[in-house]
This record gives structure tokens, C-alpha cells and sequence, in this order.
């Protein structure tokens, strides 16, 4: 128990998870890859259903990394244009023992400004979280009965997804000196 209680407490430790994070991120860099962490920051959550039994929240969150949103005019009306990262989903104990599924569906900050300003634009917004996770979660949700809970922000424990990138010229060579023990690749 005591093991456990203090594996426990180093990951909670902010200066342990940003140390893990820089390892992470020097292996990725060896490897070839630009690895960047998605701290969300919370907006607001949808609860509806999946697959017509199943709770399940949508956290609509937002974090600096990603793409601004823009707008084109169009001939009766605009085409928004709203980058986002899709964490997997996961599935969390509820204190009474029930089990609830999560996604979180992470915009740029300017996305959920808009959104607190207009309900045309909010809606616009519930509707790429929702779309985003039918289609690349592969489930079916319950539309009709979505709504945004009040009052909360962020449903669950946030957890950081990583966006990879491959870095200019690929992985680097390893020094080639003669003396592995081990063939080629």
C-alpha cells in the first residue's frame, strides 16, 4: 500500500509529470519525432448517450496549440474552418461505483471565446465535438438528447494526449563507429 500511495503522489507531483513529459520528448526527438503535450484547459461538457444505453460526456476544452478558427464567407452564410485534437476515450469509476465514458475534444481558445459569446456558434461547436467523436471513435450518439451540463467544466481526470510530428530530415544517423555488438537494420 505505501508503494502504491507513493506511486501515487509522484504522478500527481507537477515537477514529475513535466520531467516525464521532457523524457518523453528527448526519446521522440531520437526517434525522429516533435512531440508535443495537450494540457486541456476546461470549457464546458456535453453529456448524451452512446449507442443508445451508455452515458457518456464530451469535455469541450481548449489549449493554444491548435489551429485558430476562420471563417470564409459563401454564398448564404459562412464556412468555418475549426481544427481540433481528439483524445482516445476512457472510461472512468464514477464514486458509486458506476462506469462513464470520456472524450475530450480540445479547440483553440478563440473557439470557446465565440462560443460564450454567441449560441449559433456554440452549437456549431457541439456539433464538430459530436461529430468528431462519432467519426473517429467509431460509436453512434444520441444527438437529440445532448446538452451542455451547467455549472461544469471538465467531467473526469485531464489527462495530456501528445501530437507527433515528424521533424525536418527524419531521424538522425546513429554514430556509426565499428563497435555494436549488433548487425545493421
Amino acid at each position: 500500500r505505501e508503494l502504491f500511495a507513493e506511486f501515487a503522489a509522484e504522478l500527481n507531483d507537477p515537477e514529475q509529470r513535466r520531467l516525464y513529459e521532457e523524457e518523453v520528448a528527448a526519446l521522440e526527438r531520437e526517434r525522429g519525432v516533435e512531440v508535443r503535450f495537450v494540457h486541456p484547459t476546461p470549457g464546458f461538457v456535453l453529456r448524451t448517450s452512446q449507442e443508445g444505453s451508455r452515458r457518456c460526456y464530451i469535455n469541450v476544452c481548449s489549449n493554444a496549440l491548435m489551429g485558430e478558427p476562420r471563417s470564409r464567407a459563401e454564398r448564404g452564410g459562412q464556412r468555418w474552418e475549426l481544427p481540433y485534437s481528439l483524445a482516445p476515450g476512457r472510461e472512468e469509476l464514477r464514486p458509486a461505483g458506476r462506469r462513464r465514458l470520456l472524450y475530450d475534444v480540445v479547440f483553440h481558445p478563440a473557439a470557446l471565446r465565440l462560443a460564450a459569446r454567441s449560441a449559433r456558434f456554440r452549437r456549431l461547436l457541439c456539433d464538430t465535438a459530436l461529430d468528431a467523436v462519432e467519426s473517429q471513435c467509431g460509436v453512434r450518439l444520441d444527438r437529440n438528447n445532448a446538452t451542455v451540463l451547467r455549472g461544469v467544466s471538465y467531467k473526469g481526470v485531464p489527462q495530456a494526449p501528445v501530437i507527433r510530428s515528424p521533424l525536418p530530415g527524419g531521424p538522425p544517423k546513429p554514430p556509426d563507429d565499428g563497435e555494436s555488438p549488433l548487425p545493421p537494420f
